[in-house]
This record gives structure tokens, sequence and C-alpha cells, in this order.
């Protein structure tokens, strides 16, 4: 059934704009369908410059825009996968169930069909947008599953990586077969390098490591965090990865071959990771130029690469900000909270 013709959502699902007014703006309640809005002119297509979307009956846990950003998916800890409209009253189209434990982390595929997720179950899904109904469950690992993420190009295949101290690498069409790489402490965040030739991860040893999948193993560790590591995101070109760390401070780090010895490029630092110890992921900016991360301290941090500034510090969120998103064509960002509640707004197209 094609999403356009699925029903929507209950009340409950449905979006809630945000009940802070400023001067400039006044948001209308959904069923009014307006929005009346004096001052900065506006840079993207969203129904209003902030949106507000609640149903989720548990922490949120990740937050990720379709590649053709068109909707928006969100997990936590209710178990329940959320696929929304991004444009329009942002309504809930689907709601999708089968985990049997906390999602921890969820991504798109890269043909935007299919959505991956890793869960407190042990188990790793992958979830048909269209049925809305889990088209695999992957077992293998022993203990909770932090992070999942998917190959850019080529065969698709999935990395995780686990609690219990293992990254795997799956390849969906073969049933129950999986690479696993052995490490000495839990994993919490990994990802594919470009040409999915090597995983990066990062767990509660503090260090960002590559490893070589035809080797199966450490090719480079990257030292600097001085506290676990608790998200990891690529750079739109292949060339960096984005770490982000228990000790407050964010990563920009060179994985080119032939980088030199000191890998580590930028440290931004800001926001913060409180006693909560959650896992708060990071991510770039389209074109590169911005990146922002989680913070535990309830705003939504958003970096300059170039200068290292803070650019935004949006606030909005009752509890810690779990994870984030830049929307694929437009100054669209989207942060999911521990308050049970997803915000997305707009930026300015050109800083």
């Amino acid at each position: 059934m094609p999403i356009a013709d699925k029903r929507k959502g209950d009340d409950i699902l449905s979006l809630v704009p945000a009940s802070k007014k400023t001067k400039n703006e006044v948001v209308f309640s959904s069923r009014e369908k307006a929005v009346v809005q004096s001052g900065p002119p506006r840079t993207s297509s969203l129904f209003a410059p902030i949106m507000l979307l609640e149903g989720h009956q548990g922490e949120v846990f990740g937050v990720k825009f379709h590649p053709d950003g068109q909707y928006l998916a969100s997990a936590g800890f209710d178990r329940q996968i959320f696929l929304w409209n991004v444009y329009g009253e942002c309504e809930n189209i689907s709601v999708m169930s089968g985990h049997s434990g906390a999602i921890r982390e969820l991504q798109f595929s890269v043909d935007g069909n299919h959505i991956y997720t890793a869960a407190t179950d042990k188990t790793l899904g992958i979830w048909d947008i269209e049925t809305g109904a889990r088209v695999k469950k992957l077992k293998g690992h022993s203990s909770f599953v932090n992070s999942v993420n998917g190959t850019r190009r080529g065969v698709t295949q999935l990395c995780s990586g686990s609690d219990d101290s293992t990254i795997r690498v799956w390849d969906p069409r073969k049933k129950g077969q999986c690479i696993t790489l052995n490490n000495t402490y839990q994993v919490t965040a990994v990802t594919f390098n470009d040409t999915a030739e090597q995983v990066i991860s990062g767990g509660i040893d503090n260090d960002v490591k590559i490893w070589d999948l035809r080797k199966n193993a450490i090719l480079h560790r990257m030292r600097g965090h001085t506290d676990t590591v608790t998200g990891l995101a690529l750079s739109p070109d292949g060339s960096y990865i984005l770490s982000n760390g228990m000790d407050n401070a964010l990563r920009i780090w060179d994985i080119r071959p032939f980088a030199p010895y000191e890998r580590c490029l930028k440290v931004f630092s800001g926001h913060q990771h409180n006693f909560e110890q959650n896992l708060l992921r990071c991510a770039w900016s389209l074109d590169g130029t911005k990146v922002s991360a989680g913070s535990s301290d309830r705003f939504h941090y958003i970096w300059d690469t170039t200068s290292r500034r803070i650019i935004y510090k949006l606030p909005g969120h009752n509890g810690s900000v779990n994870d984030v998103d830049f929307h694929p064509k437009e100054p669209i960002v989207c942060s999911g909270s521990s308050d049970k509640q997803i915000y997305m707004g707009e930026i300015e197209a050109q800083i």
C-alpha cells in the first residue's frame, strides 16, 4: 500500500505546534491550519518555522530524515518506529512494531525503501517503509545492540555494535551469516567508511577505531576522547568521521588512507553529557559546513566546521537531546529527546 494511502495516526500522534511563542511568530494549533508570522523571511517549505511532533510514549533515541526529505523516522524506548510527513501538518503516517526492547538507533537505507534498527532485545531489524512490516530480523548478538548503519554504495550490508563487545557485519541476503570483529570493550557506535571496506567504531574504551574488513583487524586506533564515544557520523564526502563523546567533546577525524599520524583535525565544545549517560549521537549537514550533536542540557547545538563556533543553541526540549539530523535538501534540522518529543525547525539558508 502506498504511504500516501495509509490512514493517519490517532490524534495523540498528530502535530502539536511549539507552545512558546516569540514576538516574531504566532503559531496556531494544527486544526486551525494557519501560521501568522512577521519578522525574518522563511527559509524552508515547513508548515511553520518550528514544528513539534508528539506521540512517542517513551524517550526518543533516534531521528532520521528520509534520503529524499519527504519523511522523518523516529524510534526509542517505546519500541516503536514512527514515520512522519515532513511537510504539511507533519502527520504520523505509519507506526511499526516488533522489537521487544528499546530501539537504540535507526537509519534509512540509501534508496530510502528500508529502515534499519538496533535494539536492546539483542536483534537488528530491517523494515519496509511501504508496508510497515519487518522484513528481516538479524540475530547473533548476545547483549544490547547499541548501533547500526548501512553501506552507502555497492552491495547492501549492515554493521552493528553491541554491549557484547563485538562488531558484526551482516549481508541481509544470507540468513544467519555475519562477520564478527572482537573488541575488548562494549561498542556504542559504528559506521562504514564510504567504500564499505572499513568499519569505524567507538566504545567505552574512548578510542575511535578503523577496522579493515579484508583483514578483520584494526587498521587505525585514534585516541583523543577521554570518555565513552557515544556517536559517530561519516562526512558527506567520506573523508572524515565525526565523533561525540561523554567527555563533552565533538571531534572531526581524517580517515583518508594517507592522512597524517595525528588524525584529529578539530574539537568542538559547548554541549554536555550528564549522569544519565545516554548515547548521544551526532550529524553532518549535507554540504559539510555544519555539524550537530546531542546534548544532555536540553539544547540542540550546531557548529560551523570552519570557525568551530556554535552558530545555533536551540531550546525547547525538556530532556536530554539524544539524536539530531539535518534535512538532505533544505535548511531544516530535527532533534529527538528524552522528553518524548521531536522538534523540527528551519535555520538560516546561509551563515
